[in-house]
Formats: structure tokens, C-alpha cells, sequence
């Protein structure tokens, strides 16, 4: 049997979780199948970078690591994640709002019904 992989000495699980749940968050990259996913083939793309999910669901793996279940609305897909795969829009520092200036009240409306219905 093959080693698992640790990432080093972090364990998250002597935090809370970063996410909450029904959080919009946003995938950081591509997520891929990496055959845990059922009727896709190995390697294809369950979720792409920039896709805006929620939180629905929140787990552990290896007693380390939080694993954050996200539904992604536009794909269909609902993924296991890491935390360092995520992006929050709901809970940005302030200084990162800060520094988005008037854009930031363009994320109050990314992945709402309302944002979807403008863009059709």
C-alpha cells in the first residue's frame, strides 16, 4: 500500500475551519477527476478556476486537514476541497476591500440568482 502524502507538519484542525458553511467561495485552480469522482473520467475537469461554489458541507482527512464539500452551481459539481484551493467572497479583509475600491461591491452579486439573471 502506497504512503499517503502529507503536506508537511500543518494541522488545521487545531483551528476552526476557514469557511463557513453556505459561504460563497471560489476556486483558486482547475480541479480535475482524480477518479474519487463518480461517471467522469479520470482527469477531466470537474471545476474550473474563477468557479463560484458554496460551502455545503464540512469534513476532516488524516485528523489534519479540514476537506470543505463545495456545490458549484454553474457545473453541477459537488466537490471536496482544500482550504488552500479556496478563495472566500463573503468574508475578504477589509484591506483587501479596501484595495478593490468600487469593485468591491461587485462581489456582493457574484453567484447570486440576481447576477445570473443579468447575465442572461
Amino acid at each position: 500500500m502506497a504512503d499517503i502524502q502529507r503536506d508537511g507538519d500543518e494541522i488545521e484542525l487545531a483551528s476552526p475551519p476557514r469557511f463557513a458553511y453556505g459561504e460563497r467561495v471560489i476556486a483558486r485552480s482547475v480541479v480535475r477527476n482524480d477518479g474519487t469522482y463518480n461517471g467522469r473520467d479520470v482527469g477531466e475537469v470537474l471545476v474550473h478556476k474563477g468557479e463560484i461554489g458554496y460551502v455545503i458541507n464540512i469534513n476532516t482527512f488524516l485528523q489534519q486537514f479540514y476537506i470543505y464539500a463545495v456545490d458549484f452551481v454553474e457545473s453541477g459539481h459537488r466537490v471536496g476541497m482544500r482550504a488552500k484551493e479556496l478563495c472566500t467572497l463573503d468574508n475578504l479583509p477589509e484591506e483587501v476591500l479596501a484595495q478593490l475600491g468600487e469593485k468591491a461591491a461587485a462581489l456582493q452579486t457574484l453567484g447570486s440568482a440576481t447576477a445570473t439573471e443579468e447575465m442572461s
